[in-house]
């Protein structure tokens, strides 16, 4: 398969576009990048893996909308939950596992979680504080239970230990990364 007849994106100039905006909105917690001019049709999660994946991470896909297709197009090793770097879940229904929080001397080991939910504007609104916000930033994620929120301020409690989200709607994502506060 050359490069020309991958999926747009899987294409190298597609994954530089994502990278760029999706380091922009983890850069600004509480700010949604629109990536629907690069989607051609595919999920904002699967980008989002697409943009932090490669043959050395590993990732539980516990929604099973994955293809194989995706699947080997990001060349990650699978297994449980509790023992990947990337997890792929849906926000409708409260978690039933403890990801990886890191240690002390390996926090980078903390799981990123990517959440998909039904949209990100029109749900409760989440009041955010922290490193890359001008005072406060408001998150207002539809399709997210509840028990999302109290089981990452678990997680998150011994910084620099913890876990990374990433909420996706179709076409629009954004970052919250450890060091962010959430508040109702």
């Amino acid at each position: 398969m050359s490069v020309l007849d991958m999926p747009r994106l899987w294409r190298p100039e597609t994954h530089q576009a994502l990278f760029r905006r999706v380091l922009d909105v983890a850069a600004r917690p509480g700010q949604i990048a629109d990536l629907g001019d690069l989607l051609d049709d595919r999920p904002a999660a699967l980008a989002a893996l697409a943009t932090f994946c490669d043959n050395t991470q590993t990732l539980a896909d516990l929604t099973g909308t994955l293809s194989d297709t995706d699947l080997a197009f990001l060349d990650v090793g699978r297994a449980s939950a509790e023992q990947v770097g990337f997890i792929l879940v849906a926000g409708a229904a409260a978690p039933e596992f403890t990801p990886r929080l890191g240690t002390l001397d390996t926090p980078e080991d903390g799981a990123t979680l990517v959440i998909m939910v039904d949209c990100l504007t029109g749900g409760d609104a989440l009041s955010l504080t922290g490193p890359g916000i001008n005072g406060t930033a408001t998150l207002a994620p539809m399709g997210l239970a509840p028990d999302w929120l109290t089981a990452r301020a678990r997680w998150c409690a011994d910084f620099p230990m913890g876990v990374d989200m990433v909420l996706a709607d179709a076409t629009r994502l954004a970052v919250l990364p450890r060091t962010t506060k959430i508040g109702a």
